[in-house]
C-alpha cells in the first residue's frame, strides 16, 4: 500500500513504496526521510533475484544529501501543472554496455522515438525526458532510481487533455508472482541499467505509479520494446488478435478483485511481444544491430499510413515483423531511419507478436489512434 508524503523541501507529494525509509524528490532532488530515528538502520539493497517487488535503499552518503538541480524540472519551482505542459514523454533506452546483456539498438530506438514525437506529434523537446547510458549526468542515466523518478514526473499534476508517452527499449524479464494477481503466475519486469544490484522494476509498481493515479481526461500511451512485455503495465484487458485481424478482449483482471485500471484516465500499451515471448533487434548483414524490431514496426506503421486506428496499427506492426528475412521498405520510413538502415534485413527470422493492452475495452477498428 503506497503512502503519500510531501517533499521536505518543495512540498511536492510523492508516493512511498512499502518499507521505504526515504526518497529523492523528482523535482528538487531533496532527500526526504520518514524512518523513525530510533529504529535500526535500513536493510541492504536486495538483488534482482529477490521475490520482493520493491527494494530498500541505504541512506546516501552525507556528501550527496544536498539539494541539486533537477533534470526533471523544465521551469522554476511551482505547482506541477505549471511545470509540465499538455504533452510530455519519458524515453528510456538501456544498452547494458560492457556486460553480457549488452544490446546494440536501444539508443537508436530512443533517438527515433524522440524524432517521431517531436516532428510527427508536436511534443515539445523540453517536455521529453531522455534516460540513456550516453548521458554523463548521473541523474539522466537509466538507473532504477532515475526511472522511478521519471515515471512519477510523467503523471505528476496531469490534467484533462494531457497526452503522456512512456517508451522503453531494453531487457524485460519475469519473476514469480507472490500476490496472486497474474493469470500465468509470473510478474513482468523491466530491467534498468543497475538491475543486477538494485533489482528490476515490477509490473505491480509500474501500474501503481503511472496507471492507477491517472485522472479522467488524461491519456497515456506506453510503447515497450522488451522481452516478456505483453502485460508489463498490468492493464485489465489484452486484445487477443489472430493473423486475419479478428480479435477479442481477454480479461486479465485479478481474481482477487483488485482494480488494475485507472481513476478515470485512459491507458493503452503497445508491447513488443507476448508475456512468454522474446523481442528481437534488426541487424544489418554486417551483424551490427541497428534498431529494435518492435520500435521500427511501430514507426513504420505510422509513417506508412496505417496509424488511423489501433487495430490497423497492431495489424501493420505484426505484418512487418512476420516478414522474416525480408527487406524493410525504406521508402515508407522517414529519412532518419532510412539512413540508419542502409542494409535492411531481419536477423534470421523474428518470432514475436506485438500486443495491445488497455485500461478499458474498445472497438480497435473504429477508435482513432493519436499520441
Amino acid at each position: 500500500m503506497y503512502m503519500l508524503v510531501n517533499c521536505s523541501n518543495c512540498h511536492t507529494p510523492w508516493q512511498f513504496p512499502p518499507g521505504a525509509t526515504h526518497i529523492c524528490c523528482g523535482f528538487c532532488r531533496a532527500i526526504t526521510y520518514i524512518a523513525d530515528p530510533r529504529s535500526a538502520p535500513p536493510p541492504r539493497a536486495l538483488s534482482y533475484a529477490s521475490s520482493s517487488h520493491y527494494q530498500y535503499y541505504p541512506p546516501p552518503p552525507p556528501s550527496f544529501r544536498a539539494v541539486a538541480p533537477s533534470p526533471f524540472n523544465h521551469a522554476p519551482p511551482g505547482p506541477p501543472p505549471a511545470v509540465h505542459g499538455p504533452k510530455r514523454a519519458v524515453i528510456c533506452a538501456v544498452s547494458y554496455k560492457n556486460t553480457e546483456y549488452e544490446l546494440k539498438g536501444c539508443i537508436n530506438d530512443a533517438m527515433c522515438m524522440k524524432y517521431l514525437l517531436v516532428n510527427r506529434f508536436s511534443f515539445p523537446e523540453s517536455s521529453i525526458i531522455m534516460l540513456t547510458e550516453e548521458e554523463t549526468d548521473p541523474c539522466k542515466r537509466p538507473t532504477k532510481s532515475n526511472m522511478r523518478s521519471a515515471l512519477s514526473w510523467l503523471v505528476q499534476g496531469c490534467r484533462p487533455g494531457d497526452s503522456l508517452v512512456f517508451h522503453f527499449a531494453g531487457h524485460g524479464s519475469q519473476q514469480k508472482d507472490d500476490d496472486g494477481d497474474e493469470l500465468d503466475g509470473y510478474d513482468e519486469t523491466l530491467c534498468p541499467e543497475d538491475f543486477e544490484t538494485q533489482g528490476m522494476i515490477v509490473d505491480d509498481e509500474i501500474n501503481a505509479v503511472i496507471v492507477k493515479p491517472l485522472p479522467h481526461g488524461v491519456k497515456l500511451h506506453a510503447i515497450i520494446d522488451a522481452c516478456h512485455s505483453g502485460t508489463v503495465l498490468d492493464l485489465p484487458f489484452l486484445c487477443r488478435m489472430d493473423r486475419r485481424g479478428k480479435y477479442e478482449w481477454e480479461d486479465h483482471r485479478p481474481r482477487s478483485g483488485a482494480w488494475k485500471g485507472t481513476t478515470g484516465g485512459e491507458v493503452i500499451c503497445f508491447s513488443g511481444c507476448d508475456d512468454d515471448q522474446t523481442s528481437e533487434e534488426i541487424s544489418a548483414r554486417s551483424k551490427i544491430t541497428l534498431i529494435g524490431a518492435m520500435t521500427s514496426s511501430f514507426i513504420q506503421a505510422i509513417e506508412g499510413g496505417y496509424g488511423s486506428t489501433y487495430g490497423s496499427m497492431l495489424n501493420a506492426m505484426r505484418s512487418t515483423i512476420r516478414k522474416k528475412n525480408s527487406e524493410l521498405d525504406g521508402g515508407k520510413l522517414p529519412s532518419f531511419i532510412s539512413m540508419l538502415l542502409s542494409e535492411r534485413h531481419f536477423r534470421g527470422g523474428i518470432k514475436q507478436e506485438p500486443q495491445l493492452t488497455a485500461s478499458d475495452q474498445f472497438d480497435v477498428y473504429s477508435k482513432h489512434f493519436s499520441l
